[in-house]
């Protein structure tokens, strides 16, 4: 029973620092479209919805890890197959610093979350 307590709150953690980490993402593209003269203004702003939608998602999934629901699978399971498919094109692209931040996070996530839906289900 713990051993199921401590990889939900693994998960709730790691999801949490994946919602901050795409947050920041969104702050950073707001502050990129201040800054910047030459820039598509509906694509970022399109961006930037996705990123905060996409945060609230995160954090919205490690909440729902954190107080045990069953809501929370699916959700985050699919954000992180997204992101190792996101690493695997910065990899193909030669973007080994993008690849490195997010497969430490995703990897992880992702045995913990398989590993809670297997036991549990």
């Amino acid at each position: 029973m713990k051993h199921k307590n401590d990889a939900r709150s693994m998960v709730a953690t790691l999801l949490f620092i994946e919602g901050g980490i795409v947050l920041a993402l969104a702050g950073w593209l707001i502050a990129l479209g201040i800054t910047h003269d030459q820039k598509e203004i509906a694509p970022l702003v399109g961006v930037i919805i996705f990123a905060v939608l996409g945060s609230a998602g995160l954090f919205a999934s490690g909440r729902g890890y954190k107080t045990g629901k069953n809501y929370d699978r699916s959700p985050a399971i699919l954000a992180n197959l997204i992101a190792l498919g996101v690493a695997y094109y910065q990899i193909q692209g030669h973007f080994y610093i993008g690849a490195v931040v997010i497969l430490p996070l995703a990897l992880p996530t992702l045995y913990f979350a398989f590993s809670i839906a297997k036991n549990e289900g």
